[in-house]
């Protein structure tokens, strides 16, 4: 019986077994399910997995050239810590990225797209659950910026923004950072409805920096401190 092209799997678009383990190892950094410093043992993830360690090697070889782990000599791949002036460099990334695509964006809004965000907003500012303030938090900022139609800038600031999501998580749980970001977030948001570009953009800017100081604030003691924001 011949094959029929309508029932062909596109075996290159399913993600591979190391594909799926990077996504899992990394969602689970990204969450705290994995803390800062620890190990990630292969064996287990390859019986996780019920694959060999060949790909579990390979997901982690991806994650470190992400900055998600790291390898040390008779260790292994060790879930990768930031001291506090890395913390601050990679907000600064953030600040200057997404100051940016709001300008690019603003022009192209829409009442489609404040809709949008003030839905997000709004869930944002209602929800209790703590573990889904960062990913609301996101949501809220991306679709700010999707109107720029520039998708390697906002690829590039998620990836950002999985960098320091589970400190982010810290900041908004521990320093009553939902209603600050909440204010903010409503601010930012009309100013878009103004067409306020300028505005907005610093806005964007000040919020970022301003939630990088309140996380500093409540780090642990004894770690480094990074230069002043």
């Amino acid at each position: 019986m011949p094959f029929k092209a309508d029932h062909a799997i596109n075996l290159g678009a399913a993600p591979s077994a190391s594909e799926v383990i990077m996504k899992f190892v990394r969602d689970s950094i990204i969450d705290g399910t994995l803390d800062e410093g620890e190990p990630i043992r292969q064996d287990d993830v390859a019986r996780m997995f019920n694959v060999s360690k060949i790909p579990v090697r390979e997901a982690l070889k991806r994650l470190e050239a992400e900055g998600f782990v790291v390898f040390h000599r008779n260790r292994g791949a060790v879930v990768t810590s930031l001291s506090e002036p890395e913390i601050v460099q990679v907000f600064e990334v953030r600040a200057l990225l997404e100051a940016g695509a709001i300008r690019y964006s603003i022009p192209h809004m829409t009442e489609q797209t404040f809709e949008k965000a003030q839905g997000y907003c709004d869930a944002f500012a209602n929800e209790n659950n703590v573990a889904r303030w960062a990913e609301l938090n996101w949501r809220f900022h991306s679709s700010l910026y999707e109107d720029a139609k520039r998708p390697y800038l906002l690829n590039t600031i998620r990836s950002v923004n999985d960098r320091i999501e589970r400190y982010l998580r810290v900041q908004l749980s521990l320093s009553k950072g939902q209603r600050t970001a909440d204010v903010e977030h409503r601010q930012i948001l009309a100013l878009c409805r103004k067409g306020d570009i300028d505005g907005a953009a610093s806005l964007v800017h000040d919020h970022i920096m301003g939630a990088c100081r309140s996380l500093l604030m409540h780090l642990p003691q004894g770690t480094v401190r990074g230069p002043k924001v």
